[in-house]
């Protein structure tokens, strides 16, 4: 019973997923495009000018990101991870990833909360991979951002304007600094003021030095002032701040390695003891006061861990 109930629910569950991914689909062909861009241009004047590039194109896409819940922040996640994948694509694999793992766990074990337990990591992986792409990138970032403002200071000096300093460093430097700058020289070309594209950046990636430079060139643009001279001191103090940075992260490195080690060990060590003794584990999972016990424990080490990175988190 249990596993015609499964097989019942994993078909219609895959078949929804098939549906769902025709229907984004559809949108890829080119009388279906025309179709669509006909459409848009006949209501251009309600729509905003500016495109999604994660969407890359498909417009029933963009239509079904807009209407599943919960898409914006999964679009938000993806486009600051810099991911070249469409948001919707991703939560769908994701969430046939997690059904997957539920499904197997369940036929294997036939215990509902380890089976839910998984599928639960299988997301949790996903929110992790994203953080991780997110703060690598902004990192990256953050290493580029001194030698852009170096290049925007000099390409003013010598006499070209703030477009084509915009231009050089969307040349010149590579990902993730190039492509953002290049994005915002394409809004400018398309009729928006360069401070304003530029204002658009920090929507696409969290850094406060950003923030700094948009802060700068919009004063700027209002007051007037020496811009190569401000920029420059701008990165000079990003320069030594990341000096600074590396340091703090030398100092702390064994708190943040005893951190990870005391919240990985208590889980490896469950898994393998169920692994080993299914029986002796498995009470957590159908007494109540032992099942209470592992949730304590759980949120105890999630706790812990929070306070260990806090400690050794100082921010420059």
């Amino acid at each position: 019973m249990v596993v015609t109930i499964a097989l019942v629910f994993s078909a219609v569950f895959l078949g929804s997923f098939a549906l769902v991914l025709a229907g984004a689909n559809a949108g890829q062909s080119p009388a279906a495009r025309a179709k669509m861009r006909l459409k848009m241009m006949a209501a251009s004047s309600q729509r905003k000018p500016e495109r999604d590039p994660l969407l890359q194109g498909n417009d029933r896409l963009a239509a079904l990101t807009h209407w599943v819940p919960l898409m914006e922040r999964v679009k938000r996640a993806v486009e600051r991870a810099g991911l070249n994948v469409p948001p919707l694509y991703f939560a769908l694999w994701i969430s046939a990833a997690a059904f997957v793992t539920f499904l197997l766990f369940f036929l294997a074990k036939g215990n509902f909360m380890v089976s839910l337990f998984a599928a639960l990591a299988v997301i949790g992986c996903a929110r992790f991979f994203l953080a991780y792409k997110k703060k690598v990138r902004e990192d990256r970032f953050t290493e580029q951002l001194p030698d852009a403002l170096t290049m925007i200071a000099r390409s003013l000096r010598a006499g070209h304007s703030m477009t084509g300093a915009v231009e050089l460093v969307a040349q010149e430097l590579p990902d993730p600094a190039g492509p953002l700058f290049k994005l915002a020289y394409e809004q400018q070309n398309l009729g928006m003021r360069i401070a304003d594209s530029l204002a658009t950046i920090p929507e696409r990636i969290d850094s406060i030095d950003l923030r700094f430079f948009v802060t700068i060139i919009r004063i700027n643009t209002e007051t007037g002032g020496n811009l190569s001279e401000i920029l420059d001191k701008l990165a000079d103090t990003i320069r030594a701040r990341l000096q600074i940075r590396r340091q703090v992260q030398v100092v702390t490195a064994e708190g943040r390695v005893s951190g990870y080690v005391l919240m990985l060990l208590p889980i490896v060590v469950f898994a393998l003891f169920y692994m080993i003794q299914p029986n002796y584990i498995g009470l957590f999972f159908t007494n109540h006061t032992l099942g209470m016990l592992l949730i304590g424990a759980a949120v105890a080490q999630v706790i812990g861990f929070m306070f260990i990175r806090k400690i050794v988190n100082i921010r420059i």
